[in-house]
């Protein structure tokens, strides 16, 4: 038996020509368990989506491997690949986007039923349908079934892309910014619907969010990992990382999330950065790319030698000098 349901080993993606390349994901290397949720959290254009897109096989890796039960995926022959794909499911960011506006809700959802086989009739597929809309908390499902995606609500919306997810019964879903585009008054209704999906039907969870506040309530019991500038600084469990964060961009990432308590929010610690500005992927720092920007930057360390993630004890891991000294 694979240790992981899912691994990935220096996975590496770049884009452009020979002449302007691009290296939007470098060297990530992480493992997830079986029946674990996995928060993937940074800023926006830090390689999250990309990653997630590579691990659900809708891109492949330039350098690296992406290993399903313990194989590399690209490396399989046909019928491997086929259970692969149905076994990993995303649910993208956008649910407008992703879903055909020209289709029944019915449709959306029939189609990979019938599709794959797993449906013998359009009768069939017709009562799996409405048992994906009940389960995703679509009810009265008479209601939804001739509906078109214009005529939902953005939550709406995400459910039936949540219900595509798992027509196929997968066993590992990546949730790319699930919540990112509904209101703030549907994220909670939405989350614990994905909860109880992984109690119920056992899925495991790439969740990736740039809100920590969000991965904090999803992944409570699970592990974060954060990323900036396409590569891995720090992974732990989401109670060690929250409480006692190890690496500064950790740090400044925490200090930035609100508090319910208004008056703890305005006597929070703030991290000082010495700069605002997120480098260009043209032209990235040498050293550690964060140390531009880093508080505990140390001249002659942090400039000259990249840090590699690295383990510290308790199961966690960081990419950070500073932190490995202890």
């Amino acid at each position: 038996m694979a240790e992981y349901l899912i691994e990935t080993r220096n996975l590496t993606r770049t884009f452009g020509s020979r002449r302007e390349k691009v290296t939007a994901v470098d060297n990530v290397s992480l493992g997830i368990h079986e029946g674990e949720v996995v928060c993937l959290v940074g800023e926006s254009g830090c390689g999250k989506t990309t990653t997630g897109k590579m691990i659900a096989g809708l891109l492949q890796p330039t350098a690296g491997q992406v290993l399903y039960r313990g194989r590399d995926v690209w490396a399989q022959d046909k019928n491997s690949f086929k259970d692969y794909r149905l076994g990993v499911q995303i649910v993208h960011q956008d649910p407008y986007a992703s879903l055909n506006p020209s289709h029944t809700i019915y449709q959306i959802l029939s189609a990979p039923l019938l599709h794959h086989s797993l449906a013998t009739d359009r009768r069939e597929a017709r009562e799996r349908v409405a048992k994906l809309l009940g389960i995703v908390d679509l009810t009265p499902v008479e209601d939804f079934l001739t509906k078109y995606p214009h005529q939902l609500s953005g939550g709406q919306r995400q459910r039936v892309s949540v219900a595509r997810a798992i027509t196929v019964d997968p066993s590992f879903i990546v949730a790319d910014e699930a919540v990112s585009m509904v209101d703030v008054s549907i994220r909670v209704g939405l989350l614990n619907m994905l909860s109880r999906l992984k109690e119920e039907l056992g899925v495991t969870f790439l969740f990736i969010t740039h809100d920590l506040a969000v991965a904090k309530f999803f992944a409570w019991e699970g592990r974060i990992a954060v990323m900036y500038v396409g590569s891995l600084v720090e992974v732990a469990s989401t109670p060690q990382l929250v409480n006692d964060p190890l690496h500064p961009y950790s740090k400044a990432l925490l200090a930035a999330v609100p508090e319910a308590d208004p008056v703890l929010t305005r006597h929070k610690e703030r991290v000082r950065l010495r700069s605002q500005d997120i480098p260009s992927l043209l032209d990235l720092p040498s050293g550690c790319r964060f140390h531009p920007r880093c508080p505990f930057f140390e001249e002659g360390l942090c400039d000259v030698e990249w840090p590699a993630l690295a383990p510290v004890g308790d199961g966690r891991y960081v990419a950070c000098h500073r932190a490995a000294q202890g």
